[in-house]
């Protein structure tokens, strides 16, 4: 046998053993429990996305999903400990615009690199952002907050889930778009700062419908305006803030599910497909469009390619605005 000829055999024999090896970790994967980890407080729409998506993995696998929530610094705690964990597909981390993002460029050391830490798995959803106010606010609409904010400056509070979340960037841009002085206010996730501006220690919110869309149905927040380019189901009388205040503003923010590099592409591939699978049910499209939240999906390299290409977009935000971190 020539020297070419045993080369090829030799390629023969190891692309024999490489194939059944991944077939059998793809079929094989999950034969434990798995834990999904969400960067911030139970309550918010990362919280509510996180629970749907252990639940329905624990229903499609047989197999025990919980939610494990480590909020703190921005999303950044959580981020860091779904960036060490084992690369073996049992540790999902929620990700979201804020941390995956922003954060990037605004705390001088991360001790995770969200574009190169993590393995992308799927968009979930895309999320427009609403502009609320506590009732006691003496503002009906979107313009009149903006005169109000204009008259007062530097008094208007606005909480938000952190420094550098999607949220707290999406209220620094509506500010600069408006050109009004206000407070952005942050807090350790988008719960505590609800409760806050229901209270009435903050004047305003900028933040995700599924987190804000009950309190204003029941009538305890008043809603000035979608961050969309359309209005959104969830809230149909709601104008969008570009319709008669700010003229071609659009901003939100983004969910989506990451696993730690090197995690094994056919566990990668198994997760994209549960997941994929879980957006296409009907009643769950449903709920998500309810709570304000745009379906998405697609593959790995797609949401690679949005990380990306956010993390440039806040980068030139951050800088305009000179947004850092506390």
């Amino acid at each position: 046998m020539t020297r070419i000829a045993s080369f090829t055999v030799a390629l023969a024999c190891a692309a024999a053993l490489v194939v059944p090896a991944a077939a059998v970790a793809q079929t094989d994967y999950p034969t434990k429990g798995l834990r999904v980890i969400v960067p911030f407080p139970p309550g918010g729409a990362s919280d509510t996305l996180g629970r749907m998506v252990a639940q329905h993995l624990s229903q499609a696998w047989g197999q025990p999903a919980v939610v494990e929530n480590r909020p703190g610094a921005g999303g950044n705690i959580g981020a860091e400990a779904g960036a060490k964990a084992a690369p073996d597909g049992y540790t999902l981390t929620l990700a979201a615009a804020g941390f995956m993002a922003v954060n990037p460029s605004i705390y001088p050391k991360l001790n995770y690199d969200s574009a190169t830490d993590f393995q992308p798995v799927a968009l979930l959803v895309k999320a427009p952002l609403l502009l609320v106010v506590n009732p006691k606010v003496p503002a009906q609409s979107t313009r009149e907050f903006i005169d109000l904010a204009r008259r007062e400056p530097g008094k208007i509070s606005i909480g938000n889930g952190g420094t550098g979340t999607a949220q707290h960037l999406g209220g620094v841009s509506f500010a600069l778009a408006a050109g009004v002085d206000v407070q952005h206010i942050p807090y350790k996730g988008s719960a505590p700062a609800t409760t806050d501006l229901l209270g009435g220690v903050v004047d305003a919110q900028f933040d995700n419908l599924v987190t804000l869309v009950p309190f204003v149905k029941s009538g305890k927040l008043r809603a000035l305006g979608v961050s969309s380019a359309q209005r959104v189901a969830a809230l149909p009388d709601v104008p969008t803030l570009g319709e008669k205040a700010l003229p071609g503003f659009e901003t939100g923010t983004w969910y989506g599910i990451v696993v730690p590099k090197n995690t094994p592409k056919p566990v990668v591939d198994k997760i994209n497909a549960a997941l994929l699978g879980m957006l296409a049910q009907p009643e769950a499209r449903d709920k998500l469009v309810a709570m304000g939240l745009e379906p998405e999906g697609g593959t790995p390299a797609q949401f690679g390619t949005l990380i990306r290409g956010e993390i440039a977009k806040y980068a030139t935000i951050v800088k305009s605005a000179n947004v850092k971190a506390e």
